[in-house]
């Protein structure tokens, strides 16, 4: 019998290459599949691609990815073998559905081995967000392009570290901030650059907080079985194991996140940014005050109110109030979007009947967040939301976080990336980093 070996975009390349040369480097039959025939896509055109974080939200962008033809999954890696097997389970159950590829899904628990081989030309990163920008950085030197889930960094020095390893390395970076390629939300950003809304004078989010907390310390546990804890920590500082601390909940805890700030609202501020014209870019102050629990586990900001100023004079006033969405005010009507789902609401309604007409400031649209990644790891050209913005958005996010700490009014360069008016607010940009890690 003639074994059939699965074949990876870059080593079609390279075989394709050598065969070109008159090397012989074919010592098997290529099925029709693996050429690209009978309506399957040739290797060449292949996207190869791993998942490093497999819990809730990297499960959703594996299926997201895994569904576009041009992507063929190679490995997943997760420290909690559970996450690994069950999603290493359901990309192998949908290849053996789909019978185009002869694929086995590899199973790891340290991404560095997902990094270190060659076959791979993407990878999706859906873990905690104190380890986007580590594997992220560590991603772009292998050579490899990035799906990374938002916000782009846990911290703003980090985030341009993260911008610094992409542009260096020349790497396609997508920030998971998947509201900004809904049509909808688009659309309305047309309307308020465009002017219908008349001149946009005052941004508003409403960013409540869902019943997560606070809650009150959880006693030491042991470490599930097939839980890497330590690897889970990484950068980290060192805590005793509890349930809430991990997976779904780390998101309230300040050493591994900022809470709602930089989970929901990093889609709402968002589109913020998008329909200010301010994407690169950023505010010049922010001010605000929050409620941060001073017992139990979780301890991010469980209620506040924040205010942005731009050097254009637009004020972004956030509140944890509903609806979950963001309102753009002007002097002549007002544009809603609730996230999720991307409902528009508008005043007068008329405006939503306008029409963008081809002289006017056009977004574009897209084929949906993931396979706008995928034709961008094709095409090499810029997606939805490449580096740079997501990393504007998650400035944003960080700062808002450090006013609510510090309770006064924060004068904020955003060339410089740093505070001009207080030296312990500058102290709290950058996170402390467990060795040996680093970005």
């Amino acid at each position: 019998m003639v074994k059939k070996i699965p074949i990876s975009r870059r080593g079609f390349l390279r075989r394709s290459a050598a065969a070109a040369a008159g090397a012989s480097v074919f010592p098997y039959i290529i099925p029709a599949r693996a050429l690209g025939l009978d309506g399957h896509i040739a290797p060449s055109e292949r996207v190869t691609m791993a998942s490093i974080g497999v819990g809730g939200q990297g499960t959703y962008d594996t299926r997201a990815l895994m569904a576009q033809p041009e992507v063929q999954y190679l490995a997943v890696a997760d420290v909690d073998r559970s996450h690994r097997d069950a999603a290493g389970d359901m990309l192998q159950e949908h290849y053996k559905k789909r019978d185009d590829v002869d694929i086995k899904i590899d199973r790891y628990n340290d991404f560095r081995e997902v990094l270190a081989r060659e076959d791979i030309d993407a990878v999706m990163i859906a873990t905690p967000d104190f380890w986007h920008a580590t594997i992220t950085c560590a991603a772009a030197r292998a050579g490899k392009d990035i799906y990374c889930e938002k916000p782009l960094a846990n911290s703003i020095p980090e985030g341009r570290a993260v911008v610094n390893a992409v542009r260096r390395y020349g790497r396609v970076l997508q920030t998971g901030s998947h509201e900004r390629s809904r049509d909808n939300a688009r659309y309305a950003c047309e309307l308020v650059r465009n002017g219908r809304i008349g001149k946009l004078h005052t941004i508003r989010v409403n960013m409540p907080i869902d019943n997560h907390g606070p809650i009150d310390n959880q006693p030491v546990m042991p470490v599930p079985d097939g839980f890497d804890y330590d690897m889970w920590l990484g950068p980290a500082a060192w805590e005793p194991y509890t349930e809430k601390r991990c997976h779904f909940y780390f998101r309230y805890i300040l050493d591994y996140s900022g809470g709602e700030m930089t989970d929901r609202g990093a889609h709402i501020i968002d589109l913020a940014q998008l329909g200010n014209g301010t994407d690169g870019s950023g505010p010049i102050s922010v001010q605000g005050t929050g409620w941060f629990p001073e017992d139990g586990l979780f301890n991010t900001a469980m209620s506040y109110n924040f205010e942005f100023e731009y050097a254009n004079g637009v004020k972004l006033i956030g509140e944890s109030k509903a609806p979950r969405g963001i309102k753009f005010e002007g002097d002549a009507g007002w544009v809603f979007i609730h996230i999720h789902g991307g409902d528009l609401e508008a005043e007068p309604a008329s405006l939503l009947k306008e029409v963008i007409g081809p002289e006017e400031i056009q977004l574009g649209r897209s084929r949906g967040h993931h396979a706008d990644f995928v034709e961008c790891v094709k095409t090499r050209r810029e997606p939805k939301a490449p580096v740079e913005v997501g990393h504007g958005t998650a400035v944003m996010c960080h700062l808002a976080n450090i006013a609510l700490k510090r309770g006064i009014k924060l004068d904020w360069d955003p060339v410089a990336e740093r505070f001009t008016n207080d030296e312990e607010a500058n102290r709290m940009l950058a996170p402390h980093v467990r060795a040996p890690w680093h970005v």
